[in-house]
């Protein structure tokens, strides 16, 4: 065991190493798996309901039926003091407007459903989707547009039903990835100046960070592929599980690794050190995080169950990365790396005498 998680240490271990996971990058990146993981998203009502409800059963049903799914666009108009003649003049106009539209992909809108208290009244369509977001957003964009022109002097005007649920997850799921992970990744960042106090070292575990989120959207798919429901929330947290297990671990090796190069002259063998000394702390707390994840896939709502393999995904890519890769960078660039508080051998290191980071473990302990 203990050769096995050093091995990729080695003087020459470490450029296979490192070729392995570049011929990788370039495999996903060639076959687009990274962007096609985006587009197997599913953010429809689907995803968000238990496999059993019967709301899930009719939208599979549908899709038997007709080979695509149909989900359904419910503009509602309602007044408190009850509808004017006035607001079913709009509604009206409102519904030939949309029909003269022929919006694509959508069916004629019914003739409006007034509530027996004539203070709402529905006006339905339905819209055939094939899976791709555009599918949803430009109908629903359209019907928005046109239902919004005039509010009909305190008409309240809403479009909802399954299609306006839908257009709204995606564009939450799909602004919320990259916020998250600037705003983590920028976090991570920070602490990684303020930890190591060098102006280049974290470009090192971050680049390992990155290469492993690639990888796990890459494979990603491959588990869309082969059932696995996959939508804007549950990428999200991948990503985010990625991001923050990597950086954890990779400040656990950092730590042992800047030890032994204050004993050690040569750094192949301060990171073999290294990692027979963090490495099974690092995979017991992986597979841990792993297996607990895992719990998800009982849960009964499709897209939690699906996140319960992603997200064991994400861990476990997280996990090879910080134990193959990111030792194969820190052997490849050396001490130099850690410039300017360049670790020498026989320097105990201020954060062993009298450094901050001491102190304040002293404290706490």
């Amino acid at each position: 065991m203990k050769k096995l998680l050093t091995i990729c240490a080695g003087p020459r271990a470490k450029w296979v190493t490192l070729a392995v996971w570049l011929i990788a990058m370039v495999a996903f990146g060639a076959a687009n798996l990274p962007k096609k993981f985006d587009e197997i998203q599913k953010n429809d009502s689907a995803s968000f309901l238990p496999a059993s409800a019967e709301s899930t059963k009719a939208l599979e049903a549908t899709r038997t039926l007709t080979g695509q799914e149909s989900v359904t666009i419910v503009t509602v108009y309602r007044r408190g003091s009850g509808l004017t003649p006035a607001d079913r003049a709009k509604i009206a106009s409102d519904r030939t407007e949309l029909n003269a539209e022929q919006l694509p992909r959508t069916s004629p809108f019914a003739a409006p459903v007034i509530a027996p208290d004539g203070t709402t009244a529905l006006l339905s369509a339905d819209i055939a989707t094939n899976g791709k977001p555009e599918t949803i957003l430009d109908p629903v964009d359209a019907v928005r547009t046109i239902v919004s022109r005039s509010d009909g002097g305190g008409l309240q005007v809403k479009v909802t039903g399954s299609a306006g649920y839908s257009a709204d997850a995606i564009k939450v799921f799909g602004n919320i990835n990259g916020t998250l992970i600037a705003v983590a990744g920028a976090l991570v960042l920070f602490l990684l100046i303020i930890i190591y106090r060098s102006p280049i070292f974290w470009i090192i575990p971050i680049l390992a960070v990155g290469f492993a989120e690639l990888a796990s959207r890459s494979i990603g798919y491959l588990l869309g592929q082969i059932g696995v429901t996959v939508n804007g929330q549950s990428s999200s947290i991948m990503s985010i599980l990625v991001l923050g297990a990597g950086t954890d671990y990779a400040l656990l090796l950092v730590a042992r690794y800047r030890e032994e190069l204050r004993r050690e002259p040569d750094r192949h063998v301060a990171m073999q050190r290294a990692l027979a000394a963090a490495g099974p702390a690092i995979i017991a707390s992986g597979v841990t995080v792993t297996l607990a994840v895992l719990t998800l896939m009982l849960a009964q709502v499709n897209g939690t169950a699906g996140l319960g393999p992603l997200g064991a995904l994400g861990v476990v890519i997280a996990m090879l990365s910080m134990l193959t890769l990111l030792p194969a960078l820190l052997v490849v660039f050396g001490r130099r790396a850690f410039w300017p508080r360049v670790p020498h051998v026989g320097d105990a290191g201020t954060d062993v005498t009298h450094g901050s980071w001491r102190r304040w473990g002293e404290r706490i302990a």
